[in-house]
């Protein structure tokens, strides 16, 4: 049969959409079609909580990171050993102790993460708690991978270590003397810790492994890398020292002068005194040196009290106390080090650095610090009361606060007298604007015993004893302006009434309980070179000391 054009036209249309539909194909290879889609795969879920340690009265959110090929959910389900997680990942505590939070994946039940939250009790004030690190001696640090932040870092044990706080609330710690994996050492090691989430951060430096000099033989001291003085660079580091003083300015900046350590040189086999004032400015991870010899036991240049210069700069020295006033101003005094004549001994030199102008200014004080053997002597006149001749005596390892009205406090430390080392309690305050020093508390007699009174009991009779007062003592300042300190025993000075309290019952015994749960039982033990940080809830934290790395919280 004869088929006209059109309909013959309109069936080979039809016939040709047939095949197509069919899967025909007209190009090579014959039979091929659309590729068929991959099947979605989950092949890990990850979980993280912040913070990581939180009160009894605290939520903490957790997020889940699912990843997987082709196009998979990252939809998950929660479920925590303690207490309840809804579904947006926010965790509401039950029970003190450690809960356990899971992410199961919502398209594949077989693919999980956990991660672990601390809680401790809201109303354990008075209490410590032992929040990292380890509780062996002698214990020996993780660095992990240099700016990342893991729950296995931990610096090793150190004492009289650098310390500041940046603008987050994060806490810093930088050298100290350690014991790392080769034995004692001076890494000029740069810390984070983040309270948030009880992590480490190692940021920089040089890690305790040791340095090659010979074909055999390697030592373990870590020399400054200078630079330009006044130009930052991330190249820049100083060298590794202990018994160094620090300041935080109001940029966030952290600031670090002199203590005993290592040199642009090395100085290898010997441990030198330093003068050498460092910026480092936490944002761009760069370190400036701004002042100072970048040589050891440099002597100090004075100039005229009370007249600043830039060729004026305090001597090299370790043991120093430091503070920052209201107008961004560093202070510091004292110490062990070198005085105007280049003599090594006790200072009681006052200096103040302008960190805009540069320039260091003598305040106060003697410009010579060691006189037959001894020590320059304090004058106290009158117990409360501030005179223009008032001046502590030469000292190191003593401990500073600063008030709510901007005055510098100062309590003990070591002093050298005739017949030998001797220790002082006695507390001064210093006011800047009128220049005077005022003997406050304590003995101005050398060696005096603590007084201890009722335990949480202010009382004029009350103070510490000079004993401990002779190495860098931990201590901290409270919202409320009181004043306090760790000396294995737990102290608290209120600068309105001018009294001390026993807060806690001495021990020098180390109870750790159980990590991350304040209890009344739980005591860090007496020791010396800590370092010491407040948080922004107005607790106390406390690192190591010697060879130590632990870590201790204390509600007050």
């Amino acid at each position: 049969m004869q088929l006209n054009g059109k309909i013959a036209s309109t069936l080979l249309v039809s016939i040709s959409l047939l095949l197509s539909g069919c899967g025909g194909s007209s190009g090579s290879g014959g039979g091929g079609g659309s590729t068929p889609p991959s099947i979605p795969t989950i092949t890990s879920v990850a979980v993280g909580c912040s913070p990581a340690s939180i009160l009894t009265t605290q939520t903490s959110t957790c997020t889940a990171t699912v990843q997987g090929t082709g196009s998979y959910s990252s939809a998950v389900t929660w479920a925590a050993s303690d207490g309840t997680i809804i579904s947006s990942g926010v965790f509401t505590p039950a029970n003190l102790g450690t809960a356990v939070i899971t992410a199961t994946s919502s398209q594949d039940s077989t693919k999980s993460g956990t991660s672990s939250i601390s809680v401790v009790s809201s109303t354990t004030s008075g209490a410590w708690t032992w929040m990292n690190g380890s509780t062996s001696y002698e214990a020996v640090g993780v660095y992990g991978t240099e700016g990342v932040a893991a729950s296995t870092n931990v610096p090793d044990g150190r004492g009289n270590a650098a310390s500041w706080t940046d603008k987050s609330g994060n806490f810093w710690l930088f050298s100290g003397y350690a014991i790392g994996v080769g034995g004692t050492s001076l890494p000029n090691d740069l810390w984070e810790y983040n309270p948030s989430t009880n992590e480490w951060t190692f940021a920089g430096g040089k890690t305790d492994a040791c340095t090659q000099i010979g074909p055999t033989t390697c030592a373990y001291y870590w020399p400054g890398v200078y630079g330009t003085k006044g130009v930052a660079g991330t190249n820049n580091l100083p060298g590794g020292r202990y018994g160094s003083v620090s300041w935080t300015d109001s940029s966030g900046n952290f600031w670090l002068f002199g203590g005993d350590g290592f040199d642009a040189n090395g100085n290898i086999g010997e441990v030198g005194e330093l003068n050498d004032l460092w910026q480092f400015n936490p944002t761009t991870n760069a370190w400036t040196w701004v002042s100072g010899s970048s040589t050891i036991n440099a002597s100090g240049v004075y100039g005229t009290m009370g007249t600043p210069s830039t060729s004026n700069t305090p001597g090299a020295r370790d043991g120093s106390v430091s503070w920052i006033d209201s107008s961004g101003n560093l202070w510091l005094f004292g110490g062990a080090g070198y005085d105007s004549t280049g003599t090594n001994g006790g200072l009681n030199d006052l200096w103040e650095f302008s960190p805009t102008a540069k320039t260091w200014t003598w305040v106060g004080g003697s410009n010579t610090g060691w006189a037959s053997g001894v020590y320059a002597s304090g004058v106290y006149g009158t117990l409360g009361v501030a005179a223009p001749n008032n001046v502590p005596g030469a000292r190191s390892g003593a401990v500073s606060w600063i008030d709510k009205n901007g005055n510098l406090w100062l309590l003990g430390g070591t002093s050298i007298v005739s017949t030998g080392a001797v220790y002082l309690n006695d507390l001064w305050e210093y006011n800047p604007a009128s220049g005077e020093w005022a003997w406050m508390n304590g003995s101005n007699t050398a060696n005096a015993t603590a007084v201890y009174g009722t335990p949480g009991v202010a009382s004029s009779s009350t103070t510490p004893g000079a004993e401990t007062q002779q190495t860098a003592t931990p201590s901290w300042s409270d919202p409320s302006g009181d004043f306090w300190l760790f000396d294995g025993n737990l102290w608290k000075f209120s600068p309105t009434t001018d009294q001390w309290t026993w807060v806690s019952e001495s021990g020098t015994a180390i109870v750790y309980g159980t990590k991350g749960t304040a209890t009344a039982s739980n005591w860090p033990g007496e020791r010396s070179g800590a370092a010491s940080w407040t948080d922004s809830s107005g607790n106390f934290w406390l690192f190591g000391s010697s060879y130590r790395n632990d870590l201790w919280r204390y509600q007050p």
